[in-house]
């Protein structure tokens, strides 16, 4: 089903969806850092560093790479 579709059914129906995409990604970003959710959600990377600063996400500091040696 297309989103618009979904949307508008949902809509229709009496149900917000603005508010759960936003605590959702809220929620992403505190978990993993932004620029992955950023590629996976098809955001760009800008975005989703700000939504993670106003979240209060600390994945500024993740040092990438391998970490298992």
């Amino acid at each position: 089903m297309d989103p618009a579709t979904l949307a508008k059914q949902l809509a229709a129906g009496g149900i917000p969806t603005l508010h759960g995409r936003t605590a959702t990604l809220w929620q992403l970003v505190l978990q993993a850092p932004p620029s992955v959710i950023a590629g996976m959600l098809g955001y760009h990377a800008v975005r989703t560093k700000a939504v993670a600063a106003q979240a209060g996400g600390t994945w500024t500091k993740y040092a990438l790479g391998d970490h298992t040696k």
